[in-house]
């Protein structure tokens, strides 16, 4: 054993570095081969769109609409994988494989963070826990998120670096590293605030306020490039929200300041529960012993300190307005190897553990995990954009007497004894346990029900079903326009549009998929032809529609959700019309009715379900009359989808059906928890005239 540990010391620092970023790389990209789609939209597809404009025109665009003010340089790295295969599902995979690699190499600047503050062994543990986080798990989705946790890491190293000595070297490289972080997100704008407020806080950890001379000239500069940049947009007459460009909103109208403070805390407890409490104790035990640290410590502990209050700060104060129904920790995860380097850091100097602080951090840390309200935020919601609620909704069934501030309460508990009572020699054990603890919390985040692969097959199931993914590209020659009617998933567009490279563009009859970008409204005339604003018809050769809309043309292919790929014989045309259905939506009221022009006969098979909640136990009875005469009833049970067959008799060139349901329903008058007034009978899904043989 000694020789062994004798041979394994002598292999350099740079070799376990690169070995660690390969295996991360290959186990990461091996996992992500498991995900079928996209899920974060519409996040996904501006990225992908964005790239391949990229590759293809030189230019970024969405749906062909020029843009500026998203990343400049995540589109620009998965460029080359959309330009090399024809085939999107292969770039997709290729795209998975190379955030893989970017993402993994987030080990490198944390290994460069913990050098200063620790010893080989010690900074090699912090290149492996860089990339055993749970928000890993982002490398199989086409985000920013990355790109952003490299880049980000190489700004807090860049920092820590000033913060030693604020040479002009130094700064330049630092503001280098600021660029890159704003070239790749918007919300980098936030590190300026944190390379301002760090000198203050190095001055205040090691109580001398002489330390904030030598930053004079950086605080100054800071100040001039500010002034500058605000007085050219002013001079413009531009306003300062212009500066985020796509996301000039988020610059615009007011602030309630009650709860950007509420959300700011949110966050800065959820960032506590998502790096498992220790490191917050750790933070506060070595900022109340700060003048004792050595000099590269303090200047970690202030460069964290500083990054976690305006981090939290600008993502607190986003979610306050913008997304009230969520935590964002994965805008803040690349924060985690940084208080987890201050864990090195205070194992490579003996673990202090005064007894005064060590209380006061336990009990900060411990009531701000217990603080938290779970029950508002683990949902939906959480799959895209907070990690660190997913194993304990996926735990939900297990919780410690039914709760979830119990669960964590014994947990937090147990790892703040670890902390009191490790014995210094053998301090180590604490990251050790942190390591061990992201392993076992990745695999809920990955694989458990509410995981993201689980995530990207529900996406899938509800887009494309029953066909290959570029199923549309497989067929068509053309390109292919698509008409959104709300009537289908959102992501039945989505989809079909991020793994075909003919779909587009995207046109809606009454509103934009949610999130949409670059969509063109469209009304139906008295004819049947789809007009756009201008009253021009749209000319394409193919369009993907829902089974609520028949051209003129011949069906190609259909998949199995309805969606079809048409191949039209002329301006796109809406020759059927439904009526009885609520907007938006497949729930008919008590009465429906489906019209078809130039219509020769037929036969129109209709697919429909009901819903078990709402009509439990009971059948659903849907006539269908043509010409005042009935033609077609079936019986349609509260669980599984029925198809109807109704013969059709033209009258004048027109096909008209009237479906009759019984008995239909009031949501809010049957189910304890609805509002729902309306009157609803049953969900016709899908349309499907065949013309006579």
């Amino acid at each position: 054993m000694p020789e062994l540990a004798r041979r394994l010391a002598r292999i350099p620092d740079w070799v376990w570095l690169a070995a660690i970023v390969v295996v991360s790389t290959l186990v990461r990209a091996w996992l992500a081969r498991g995900m079928t789609a996209p899920f974060v939209f519409v996040d996904e597809l501006v990225y992908w769109e964005l790239a391949r404009s990229l590759a293809d025109t030189g230019s970024y665009a969405v749906r062909g609409v020029p843009t500026s003010g998203y990343s400049l340089l995540y589109p620009a790295l998965l460029a080359p994988v959309t330009w090399l295969t024809d085939a999107l599902p292969t770039a997709y995979g290729l795209a998975k494989a190379l955030n893989s690699l970017v993402m993994s190499l987030a080990a490198v600047p944390a290994w460069l963070l913990a050098r200063r503050v620790s010893g080989r062994w010690l900074a090699l543990l912090a290149a492996v826990l860089a990339v055993a986080l749970p928000s890993l798990a982002y490398t199989a989705t086409v985000v920013t998120e990355n790109l952003f946790y490299p880049v980000a890491l190489v700004v807090a190293w860049s920092l820590v670096r000033v913060l030693e000595l604020p040479s002009w070297r130094r700064v330049a490289l630092l503001a280098g590293a600021l660029a890159a972080a704003l070239a790749t997100r918007s919300q980098a704008l936030g590190f300026v605030a944190a390379v301002v407020v760090a000198p203050f806080v190095l001055a205040l950890v090691a109580r001398d306020r002489r330390l904030l001379r030598p930053f004079a000239p950086l605080l100054g500069a800071v100040v001039a490039l500010s002034a500058l940049v605000v007085g050219a947009q002013l001079a413009r007459g531009r306003s300062l929200s212009d500066l985020l460009g796509a996301y000039s909103v988020v610059g615009e109208g007011g602030y309630d300041v009650g709860d950007v403070l509420r959300f700011w805390l949110w966050h800065v407890e959820e960032l506590t529960l998502y790096v498992a409490v220790v490191p917050t104790i750790v933070l506060i035990v070595l900022v109340a012993i700060g003048p004792q640290l050595p000099a590269r410590l303090r200047e970690h502990v202030a460069a964290t300190l500083a990054l976690v209050a305006t981090s939290t700060l600008v993502v607190g104060a986003f979610a306050s307005r913008f997304a009230s129904d969520r935590v964002q920790d994965r805008y803040l995860f690349f924060l985690a190897p940084l208080v987890l380097v201050a864990v090195l850091g205070w194992v490579a100097i003996g673990a202090p553990r005064p007894r005064v602080p060590l209380v006061v951090g336990t009990v900060v840390a411990v009531g701000l995990v217990v603080a938290f309200p779970y029950t508002r935020f683990i949902g939906e919601p959480a799959k895209s954009d907070s990690f660190g609620l997913i194993p304990l909704w996926t735990a939900n069934e297990n919780l410690l007497g039914g709760s979830y501030r119990l669960t964590v309460l014994v947990i937090a508990l147990l790892l703040a004894a670890l902390v009191a009572i490790v014995p210094a020699r053998h301090a180590v054990a604490v990251p050790l346990v942190l390591l061990g603890l992201f392993v076992v919390l990745s695999r809920p985040v990955w694989s458990g029900p509410h995981g993201v692969l689980r995530s990207g097959e529900g996406a899938l199931f509800q887009g494309i079903r029953g066909v290959d993914r570029d199923w549309i590209d497989e067929r068509a020659d053309g390109d292919v326009a698509v008409l959104w009617t709300g009537r289908a998933d959102r992501f039945t567009v989505n989809l079909n549009e991020f793994f075909n490279r003919r779909v587009g563009p995207v046109f809606y009859t009454s509103a934009p998929t949610p999130g949409g970008f670059g969509e063109q409204p469209v009304r139906v005339d008295r004819n049947g032809i789809v007009r756009t604003a201008d009253g021009g018809s749209v000319d394409l050769p193919y369009a993907l529609l829902d089974g609520s809309v028949t051209p003129d043309g011949a069906a190609l292919e259909r998949d199995e959700l309805g969606m079809t790929l048409w191949r039209l014989h002329g301006p796109l045309a809406s020759l059927t019309k439904v009526g009885g259905v609520y907007p938006g939506d497949t729930w008919s009221g008590p009465v429906a009715t489906w019209r078809r022009l130039r219509c020769t006969g037929g036969e129109l098979r209709v697919r429909m379900h009901s819903d078990p909640t709402l009509f439990a136990g009971r059948l659903t009875h849907v006539l269908a009359s043509v010409g005042g005469r009935p033609v077609a009833r079936i019986a349609v049970p509260p669980e599984g989808s029925v198809a109807l067959p109704v013969p059709l008799t033209p009258s004048n060139g027109t096909c008209t059906v009237r479906f009759t349901v019984d008995p239909t329903l009031v949501p809010a008058d049957v189910l304890p928890d609805s509002t729902d007034r309306r009157e609803l009978g049953v969900h016709f899904d899908e349309f499907v005239h065949e013309e006579p043989a």
